[in-house]
């Protein structure tokens, strides 16, 4: 059996986040986009926290289902923490992602979280705690949990970010490190980049989501394999990654990534003044902006170029492979020079998932003369994209990259969908 997970999202009691994040959304959209096991996220949010317990029912062992659904999908409990403190003379600024068991586990956490902080706050909620503390806390309650780094390359709140973050994982959980198995890519970073510290070669990479919105749900995933699903062998998985054993029950066997280019801190840059810069031209200008002197927002590439020990291009032994895709509304967008999520591209994307069955089915799977049976332009756009032949302007500063998949048109000249074949 081959099945997807993606681990980090948010409810609709997190900040900025689509007020459609309840559960019967997000069972139906991973449903549509393919993935068998997701995230619960915002776990520690008292509303959320009832409404889980309310809506699921145990289906195997640690995992969950909606009532009265029929997708197939679980639900897996986790939830993001954010820890704001001062380490070394230095304001720290760390987001976690935090797998728990079970309920009763899960509110143990939220017993001990509340003592610290307003758990009403936020989905995401934030202490002044340190991380090494937040991992106490996240064990004591039940050896099964999990505690894995967020979104690790991150400016301002991954563990290695720029901004507030730390050059090892030894500097930010001390003695504890050897209890920190797996840190999660983040949209801006892929594995490639991070095989690049040796101090990770032993480090499950895993990558999901953060998704705010139910159609953002596994534009990163995590793929499995194996016969026998529960929260515990997922658990194993992620901790032994390409090291666990041959026989073992589920494995981790690669992640699917956003092209790092896309992601809105891949690049050097300053986005009130427009600037985008390699690492490279970054350098010409001392980390300031030419435009109006501030300091620029130190990106994920020039982080990871100073944190490196080795050079571009060496896989470690253990390194799990990973596939870069572009989500599917995004190329119909492109194909018919139109926004992502307007009408016509919706309805195009929703014909090709009634006939393939789910978004990384298209996307991964099916032949792609079959797809261009129903749409020839899209077809061709998820080839280029299977292939890597496609041009990102990368994002910076908090400012997506674009993906530039076919030769630029105007709307006049652009292709147009089938409108006979349209719902």
């Amino acid at each position: 059996m081959r099945f997807i997970g993606d681990f980090h999202i948010h409810s609709k009691y997190s900040r900025a986040t689509s007020r459609q994040m309840d559960l019967e959304d997000l069972d139906e959209f991973a449903k549509i986009k393919g993935i068998k096991v997701l995230g619960t996220g915002d776990f520690t949010h008292p509303q959320w926290f009832a409404n889980l317990k309310e809506k699921l029912e145990p289906a195997e062992p640690g995992l969950y289902k909606l009532r009265n659904s029929t997708s197939g999908v679980r639900f897996i409990l986790t939830v993001e923490v954010s820890c704001i403190y001062s380490k070394d003379n230095k304001v720290r600024k760390i987001h976690h992602l935090i797998f728990a068991p079970d309920f009763k586990t899960a509110e143990k956490i939220n017993t001990q979280l509340s003592w610290t902080g307003n758990l009403r706050a936020d989905g995401r909620p934030t202490f002044g705690m340190d991380s090494k503390e937040l991992l106490k806390i996240v064990l004591d309650s039940s050896p099964d949990c999990l505690l894995i780094p967020a979104h690790c390359m991150t400016p301002w709140f991954g563990i290695f970010g720029s901004k507030s973050g730390f050059d090892s994982l030894e500097e930010c959980f001390e003695e504890l490190t050897p209890q920190v198995f797996a840190i999660e890519t983040g949209l801006s970073a892929d594995p490639k980049m991070l095989w690049r510290i040796s101090d990770l070669d032993n480090i499950t990479l895993i990558s999901n989501s953060d998704a705010h919105s139910a159609p953002k749900t596994g534009r990163e995933a995590n793929i499995f394999e194996g016969e026998e699903l529960n929260y515990k062998n997922m658990i194993e998985a992620i901790k032994k990654g390409k090291r666990i054993e041959n026989d073992a029950q589920l494995k981790l066997t690669s992640t699917i990534e956003f092209f790092p280019e896309e992601g809105k801190y891949h690049f050097d840059g300053h986005r009130a003044c427009g600037i985008r810069l390699s690492p490279e031209e970054r350098k010409k200008y001392g980390g300031i902006c030419p435009n109006c002197g501030k300091p620029l927002t130190i990106g994920v590439l020039s982080r990871v170029d100073s944190l490196a020990d080795r050079p571009e291009g060496k896989t470690p032994q253990n390194a799990l492979p990973y596939i870069s895709l572009v989500p599917l509304n995004e190329i119909i967008g492109k194909a018919f020079l139109r926004e992502p999520y307007t009408k016509e591209v919706m309805e195009e994307y929703q014909k090709l998932i009634s006939v393939f069955g789910s978004e990384f089915e298209v996307l991964m799977e099916t032949p792609i003369e079959e797809i261009a049976k129903i749409s020839p332009r899209v077809a061709e756009g998820i080839k280029k994209a299977r292939e890597g032949k496609i041009n990102v302007i990368p994002g910076f500063d908090g400012e997506f990259g674009k993906v530039q998949i076919f030769e630029e048109v105007s709307e006049e000249e652009s292709p147009k969908p089938d409108q006979k074949t349209l719902f």
